[in-house]
């Protein structure tokens, strides 16, 4: 088609040249010819569009959709056919800071990071208004109904939680958004949190309660091991027949050996040099 246009266009300015600088008056069909032919000419090139790559142009017919060109570079269709372009390429998106109550009612700031892309042109342009929009908004409605699922954090380590589980919530952020812009055409590739803290008028004490859980867990691991030890060793003398231990005397060494392994400073022994009475 661009030759043809090109041919038209030579035409018509040879036939204008021809008729202009002829003997005699002007001839009126080789006029008429050039006429003709630069229409033609001008006709053809109103059918040219460019598609770059990653980038497709939607076709309608007098509003009509009629399909999707895909296939980059120098294209024609009827000067009729109207073309909508619109990019395919993959587009990063990271939401503003929401406020959320997570699934304690604890609230909580977070901001998720987005990788997504149209797969179907039509539904991007005709069944939405805005798509980036569409893809803005359902990105905070997303992030809104995952964050109030789940806890902030979870000391014991027994559920999913936003802090712990970040692919897990990932994975499900995903999903959600998937299903969400499916109307729209639009499919995600990749998507996680960016920012997850605690609000700031309850950071504080969030911290302090955080700090208390696991001060709390720390002490329940150095009881359970200390009777272990105590347990182990007081076996161990019986087993080997070290020494006959009555149970006022298991009880001084049960309650020495606790308070060594239990003490947050280093203990200083001393040694009983005469009777243990």
């Amino acid at each position: 088609m661009l030759l043809l246009s090109l041919a038209l266009a030579a035409v018509a300015v040879w036939l204008f040249l021809t008729a202009v600088g002829g003997e005699g008056p002007p001839h009126g069909m080789y006029l008429i010819g050039a006429g003709v032919a630069g229409f033609f000419s001008l006709f053809c090139l109103t059918g040219f569009y460019m598609i770059n790559p990653n980038e497709a142009a939607a076709i309608q017919l007098f509003g009509a959709y009629k399909g999707t060109d895909r296939n980059e570079g120098l294209r024609w269709v009827l000067p009729w056919l109207a073309r909508k372009k619109i990019a395919v390429r993959a587009n990063n998106v990271i939401s503003e800071k929401i406020k959320v109550n997570d699934a304690r009612g604890n609230p909580i700031e977070m901001a998720a990071q987005v990788v997504w892309r149209v797969t179907d042109t039509a539904q991007a342009l005709f069944d939405v208004d805005d798509y980036r929009e569409f893809v803005t908004a359902q990105m905070e409605a997303a992030v809104r109904a995952i964050g109030s699922r789940y806890p902030y954090d979870d000391i014991e380590h027994l559920e999913i939680t936003l802090r712990g589980n970040h692919e897990e919530v990932g994975a499900e952020l995903r999903m959600a958004l998937i299903e969400r812009l499916q109307v729209a055409g639009i499919t995600v590739d990749e998507c996680g949190l960016t920012h997850l803290a605690y609000a700031p008028e309850i950071a504080g004490a969030m911290l302090r309660r955080q700090q208390a859980e696991a001060v709390i867990a720390a002490r329940a691991k150095l009881v359970e091991g200390a009777v272990t030890m105590v347990e182990l060793a007081l076996t161990q003398l019986s087993e080997k027949d070290v020494v006959q231990l009555d149970d006022e005397r298991k009880a001084a060494m049960v309650s020495n050996l606790m308070v060594v392994l239990c003490s947050e400073r280093d203990t200083t022994p001393v040694v009983n040099a005469g009777s243990l009475y």
